[in-house]
Order: structure tokens, then sequence, then C-alpha cells
């Protein structure tokens, strides 16, 4: 049932995505192939190829397409060379064994693509029905399905905050009564691009400035709000076409889920269109494998306006974002975490290891693959590793469950840089300046990657990107810490606002003895057993102790009874 819902947004594009050249041959002007004069991410779009998972030629691993079997994919080309990875190894030792040799970067296995064809250049009429192309001609538009278990989608509001504007449309085009209609499945605004020439300077103050900015109240917004915070030529004109980026995306909080409150964490890498877009980035983004997302969401390498701008699954339909971009003048070291990462993709399509909130999450994996690359982010230790202790017994008992228990201890004693995507956010961009020599010299010795990064960014900038008005409650910042996130819950997790989903159990047949076994944390944690193993010593010792001192106490008792018996 699982699988139908969340192919049911696809089917408008699947008989479009089988083969490479499916797309009409005759379009309607300003519509074109996904992959014609496109790119993905660093990666011109004509070396891949257009497929679903269902494909017979993809000479990816068989567990990457599973996931996509009605989804319209890009796969690489003939031609193309492929990421890899080690089998028997784990990801980050995979990553750091294959840091030295990396160069030229490797197409992903899998890029999830979302449709067949784009209309560029079209001005979105009122009710957001039709849009005029570039030519001057009206196209209707028709919205891909709402996914039955998505708690809202666009609507009126959604029309009319798009209404009048230009827009880069990703959906497929259909033939229905007699005439042209493009179905949408992502509306970017073209006015969405980066101006560099006028971009405002307005650097940190001191380091709080950063989490301020974040935190900062949602106001109702038309366009993107960018904020440059270094560079390294001031006054010198910024020439930004095609210099190719770091982009660290930090997605806020839901406002009708309360499991969403920490946010989510993504790393993107691409290039400064001429025109100062942004939309054909690659996006990293992490998710759980093992359920079905009620938004339709796969954790894949996708571009930008498919994990912004998606109607079903897009980050901004449900919630604000902000974003720290890195403008590179060389592109080894974006190069670097992109070719990692797909090696990363590569274990985690396999099962070799498995998301888990606490120490595999979005935030965690990314960071963990900039560890591997050598960029050592200052941690800032664990939330309450003493408290921990108390909160596992509390937890565990309140529960009735072990399981309970651990995972509020895992909580609490992850290092908050990995657990928190606003807090990797925020020592991503702090230590980021600090290597550019923005606010002052670092206090360590620097990896060869950390010698890159500060030598190739040319400039920091901050980007403010507002939730597209629909029928989906506001949502707000990030939570920075554990506490603040039970401040912001009911007190009762009963009354917590959760939207339930579905298991998606992976196949047994696509399993590879050669992965490396992932250990499934015991429901007891080391120390608490070993807190255990001491409690049942002592009592042991203390028992032994009684026993040794009661024949003595008997006899002692026994003479002052005969005593008494005497007198």
């Amino acid at each position: 049932m699982a699988r139908k819902i969340l192919g049911a947004a696809a089917t408008a594009f699947a008989t479009f995505a089988c083969a490479a050249d499916d797309v009409p041959t005759v379009s309607p002007v300003g519509v074109k192939s996904a992959l014609e004069s496109e790119y993905i991410g660093l990666l011109p779009g004509e070396s891949f190829r257009m497929r679903t998972g269902k494909c017979s030629d993809c000479t990816v691993p068989k567990q990457s397409l599973w996931y996509f079997e009605t989804e319209p994919i890009a796969v690489p080309g003939t031609k193309a060379s492929v990421s890899g990875f080690s089998p028997g190894v784990d990801r980050k030792t995979d990553v750091r064994n294959w840091a030295p040799q990396a160069g030229k970067l490797d197409h992903p296995s899998v890029v999830w693509i979302g449709a067949p064809s784009i209309l560029e250049g079209a001005i979105m009429l009122p009710g957001a029905q039709r849009v005029r192309t570039s030519a001057g001609a009206e196209l209707d538009i028709k919205l891909v399905p709402k996914i039955p278990t998505n708690l809202s989608y666009a609507n009126g509001d959604t029309a009319a905050w798009l209404s009048g504007r230009e827009v880069r449309i990703r959906g497929a085009l259909e033939r229905a009564n007699g005439k042209d209609v493009f179905v949408a499945r992502t509306i970017w605004p073209s006015d969405f691009a980066f101006q560099p020439a006028t971009l405002p300077s307005k650097p940190l103050q001191k380091q709080s400035d950063l989490a301020a900015f974040v935190r900062e109240p949602i106001k109702d917004a038309r366009g993107i709000e960018t904020r440059l915070l270094w560079e390294r030529n001031p006054g010198q004109p910024r020439d930004w076409k095609q210099k190719p980026v770091l982009g660290f995306i930090l997605n806020g909080a839901q406002g009708d889920d309360d499991e969403s409150l920490g946010g989510h964490f993504a790393v993107a890498t691409g290039r400064i269109g001429a025109r100062g877009e942004w939309s054909n980035w690659a996006v990293n983004n992490f998710y759980n494998l093992d359920s079905f997302s009620e938004k339709g969401i796969v954790a894949a390498t996708l571009p930008m306006d498919n994990y912004l701008m998606d109607l079903n699954s897009g980050q901004q339909y449900y919630r604000p974002s902000v974003m720290l971009v890195a403008v590179l003048n060389n592109t080894r070291t974006a190069a670097a975490f992109q070719g990692g990462v797909q090696r990363v993709f590569n274990h985690f399509y396999r099962h070799d290891f498995q998301y888990r909130h606490a120490s595999a999450n979005c935030a965690g994996i990314s960071v963990d693959v900039f560890d591997a690359l050598g960029w050592n982010i200052p941690k800032r230790g664990p939330t309450a590793p003493v408290k921990s202790l108390a909160a596992y017994a509390y937890v565990a008992a309140k529960d009735g469950s072990l399981q309970s228990g651990r995972k509020i201890y895992d909580y609490l004693n992850e290092e908050q840089t990995r657990l928190l995507p606003a807090v990797a956010f925020e020592a991503m961009g702090l230590d980021l300046l600090q290597l550019v020599g923005a606010s002052g010299a670092v206090q360590r010795a620097l990896s060869p990657y950390e010698q890159q990064l500060g030598s190739d960014v040319e400039a920091i900038f901050l980007v403010r990107i507002p939730q597209v008005p629909s029928s989906r409650a506001t949502g707000s910042a990030p939570v920075f810490s554990f506490d603040e996130f039970r401040a912001r819950v009911p007190e009762d997790q009963k009354d917590w606002k959760i939207v339930p989903v579905e298991p998606r159990p992976f196949p047994d047949t696509l399993r590879d003895p050669s992965s490396v076994a992932e250990e499934e944390p015991s429901p007891i944690p080391m120390p608490i057993a070993g807190i255990g193993i001491g409690a049942c010593g002592l009592l042991g010792t203390f028992i032994v102790w009684r026993r040794r001192k009661k024949p003595q106490a008997l006899a002692t008792h026994g003479a002052s009874k005969q005593g008494e018996l005497v007198h």
C-alpha cells in the first residue's frame, strides 16, 4: 500500500522517464529535457541518462534502484565514470582511504531528478492554472497529485504567491483534450537568483550573531534575503559566474510535527549560474530509508529546486530555511565532499549502515564525511552525559521499555554537532569564517583539506529562504539544544503532534554478505550495565559479609541469654 501511495505522485512522469529520449519531439517554446543544457551540481546533465528504478540497462548498484522503482531518476551515461565504494569497510574508513586519491568528480549512482522535462522562462498567470511562455503563448498547467499521506498542499495562497512571477517548472508535458498540458511537480521562482554585485555586506560582529540570524522571527516574504559575511577582495567586482560552491542548508522546524523541531540539514555543491541561478545545485539529502515519508521524500542526491520546491516533498512547503554559501575559486574542496558523500550513499542504499536519529542522522552523516576528508569541525561535546544515566532509568521505567531508555541516553550522549542540525550549521559556519581569517586565527594545526578550504573560499554569504504559503502551518527556527526541544514540546509525549509513517523493510535478497555487519546498540548501555554489575558486586559482597558475621553474632547472642538465665 505504501509503495502505491509513494508512486501516486510519479504516475504522470513514469512513462516519460523509461527511456533516454522520451521527451515529445514537438514541444512548446521553453520546454526541454531535464538533462538538456543543464547541470546537476558540478556535473553536466548531458553526461546522465533519464531512467526509472525499473531500468534494465543501468550499471549501478541494484540496491540504489530499488528505492526509485516508479520515480524518474538520472543515472550515469554509458561513458561516464561512476562513484564506487569499498565493500567490507565502514563508510568513514571508506571516505578516509579514498580522499588522498580524490581528483576528477565521478558521477553519483542515482540522482532523484523528479521529472523528465523543464519549462523555463514562463510567467505564472493568476490562479496558477496557466503560464505565458517566453514565446508569448499560453500553456495550461496542472499540479501533480497530492500524496494521500501528505497533511497539506498548495492552495489559493500558493497561487497568489506565484502569480505574475517568472518560474522554472520541472514536470511532464501531456496531451489532453487536443491541447498541451504541463504537469508541474516543482515550481521555482526565477527571482530567487543571487545578485552578487548588490549583495549587502554585514559581517558577524560576534559569534552569537549566526545563531541570532537563524532565530530571527519568521516574516512573510516573496523572495530570498541575502547577507554577505566575508569576501577575500573587498571593493573588487564580484564576478561569481560559474564559480563552484559549497552550500550548507538548515531547514527549520515544522509547525505541525513536534518531532521535527530539530530541523533538517543538508550540504549542496554546484556552480552559480550566469544570472545568479542556483536551482540546479546538487543537494545530498539523508532521510530514514526504513520508513515511507508521508511527503514522499527519499534519501538521495537531487537538484536544489526539487529539494526545496517539490509540491509534495519540498522543504519550503512546510518550513522556512537558511543557507550559508561558500563561493570557491577552485572546485577541489566541493568535488571532494561530493565524491565522498556519493560513496556514503552507495553504502547507505546497501544498508551497510542505518539512519539513526541520534548517531547517524542528516547532520551526523554529513559531518562525518567532512571529518573523513580532514575538516575537524570544533566539537561542542554531548548534552548531558551525567543526566543521561538518570534519564535512562526514568524513561525506561515510565515507558516500560529499555529501548525508550536507550534512545534518551543516546540523545544526551551524542556530540551536539552530529546530533542537532542547527548546531552543525553554526559550528561549520563559524569555523569556516576562522579558516579564511575572518574571525581570528585558528588555534589548531590545519589538515590539508582545511588548508584548501582556507585558500579556496572567495566569499561567504547567508541566504534566508521563505516558507511557501500553503495549507500547512507556518514553521519556525529549529532548536539549538535538547533542553530547548523539551521546552517546546508538550510535557506528556502523548500530546505531541506526530505524523505516523509506514515501515519500509529492506529485502533480504538485496543484502550483500560482504557488507560490514552494523551492530545494533544494546538496550542497556555499557555505563548502565557497568553500574548494574558494580551494584550487583557490592550487593554480593554485602551478602557474603553478612553471612560471615552471622555465626559470630549468634554466638554472642547465645552467651548473653545464658548469663541472663544464670542470674
